[in-house]
């Protein structure tokens, strides 16, 4: 199934993608759904209300997630491309829901920071609540996947050894545009192509595949240190390509569009404006 979060005259409301409508799933939004005990049988039976899928104005999947925990340094590229060497455990840090924006949305540059930069990720959502998870448990707690771009400003995320400043600008994170099941890209391992291309120049391209840490191993990890929810999102990383690796470095600015890109899941398309 591919689940979103659309916005309508009436408030935001959980659909499924059904050709090229959305059905109504009964639920205010994606986080509402998760919480439901059986929210996948729910969501395939559901024969709600219809929107035209092409007129979607998406939300962030999960507007209000408890959560968001964010991975760095998790493809080999990415970590060559910043002269570090591969990490023995999963390097944390945190969003905030404050943080998200619609697939589609702009993106406001705030005036603070003159390193703006771009990063394709693939995000897990959680189905259901998990603690200290072992490998069967932290499988069946994915709901599915979705693309994040999470943009950082460098300048920010630099000025100490650690990073939240420079990651968590409010309004700059854009999420979606749909959680992707597992069945319909391979599984909870998935291998897919992720791709960020700025004003129609390739920046990053990858492979899912090539995760040092992977979906699964992410979630019994981050739910040893804290219980997981539903509708909560682990972002997996970002490969090689980010702007700040480049010589000379390159940014993104407003007047800029950027589209990242997940085969199977679909794309965050956004315009960057000036505050």
């Amino acid at each position: 199934m591919k689940l979103a979060t659309i916005r309508t005259a009436d408030g935001t409301r959980a659909v499924r993608l059904d050709g090229d409508v959305h059905v109504d799933l009964g639920h205010a939004d994606l986080g509402e759904l998760f919480a439901t005990a059986d929210w996948r049988t729910e969501a395939a039976a559901a024969s709600g209300p219809t929107y035209p899928a092409a007129d979607a104005d998406f939300a962030p999947v999960v507007p209000h997630p408890s959560k968001v925990v964010c991975v760095g340094h998790n493809y080999t590229n990415h970590i060559k491309e910043m002269g570090r060497d591969l990490p023995a455990h999963p390097t944390l840090f945190p969003k905030f829901a404050d943080t998200l924006i619609g697939a589609h949305d702009d993106i406001v540059k705030p005036p603070e920071t003159d390193a703006f930069d771009w990063e394709v990720e693939l995000a897990v959502v959680i189905g259901e609540q998990v603690r200290r998870a072992d490998e069967q448990q932290a499988a069946a707690a994915i709901a599915g996947f979705t693309v994040m771009n999470d943009i950082s400003a460098r300048d920010w995320q630099f000025r100490t050894i650690e990073w939240t400043q420079g990651k968590i600008w409010e309004a700059t994170t854009p999420v979606g545009p749909y959680v992707v099941t597992p069945d319909e890209v391979g599984g909870v391992r998935p291998a897919l192509q992720v791709s960020t291309v700025v004003d129609g120049q390739v920046m990053q391209q990858d492979d899912t595949g090539t995760l040092l840490f992977d979906p699964v191993f992410l979630v019994q990890y981050i739910s040893t240190v804290i219980t997981l929810r539903p509708g909560d999102i682990i972002a997996t990383g970002t490969p090689a390509g980010v702007g700040n690796a480049r010589d000379p470095k390159v940014f993104l600015l407003p007047g800029q569009s950027v589209v990242t890109e997940i085969t199977g899941l679909g794309a965050c398309t956004n315009k960057v404006v000036g505050a």
